[in-house]
């Protein structure tokens, strides 16, 4: 479809799903033992790591995690990131959050695992019509939502 000068916008179904996510984090370590080991995404290591990053991740400049719907999240080590506020509701990106579905019948497991973890809480468990959610912190403060729809009856 060509673009026309009426239209201010791409025609309503032209993104298809979202492509992979980029976060800068202070600490790579704090937030890759979090993504991979706390919230179970798979690390993208070896001949899996995309040939245009192998310089960045062979010197832990970067991480790359892949979802089972193969979103990949980039992450990107940048040291000299202020930290947060001290009120983890000021955020300190453009982003407010990032939201994973996750299975109705493993919602509960996942919200002890972030308990057991002891992983900061924004708000949660909430119940909703649409399902319910949980509102977290990763390491350096970016608010993730684990969600899941309602169980069908």
């Amino acid at each position: 479809m060509a673009f026309s000068p009426q239209s201010s916008a791409l025609p309503t179904g032209s993104l298809r799903k979202v492509h992979h996510i980029a976060l800068n984090v202070r600490d790579i370590n704090a937030s890759r033992h979090f993504y991979g080991n706390i919230l179970g995404l798979h690390e993208l290591t070896g001949d899996e790591v995309p040939s245009t990053f192998v310089p960045s991740v062979t010197a832990g400049k970067l991480a790359n995690f892949i979802t089972p719907d193969g979103t990949a999240i980039n992450l990107f080590w940048k040291p000299e990131l202020l930290p947060p506020a001290p009120d983890p509701d000021q955020a300190f990106t453009r982003a407010h959050h990032l939201a994973f579905d996750i299975a109705p019948e493993l919602f509960d497991q996942a919200v002890a695992v972030l308990c057991h973890h002891q992983v900061p809480i924004n708000s949660g468990p909430v119940s909703r019509p649409t399902g319910r959610g949980i509102y977290f912190y990763d390491p350096d403060g970016f608010i993730i939502e684990l969600r899941c729809n309602l169980l069908s009856a």
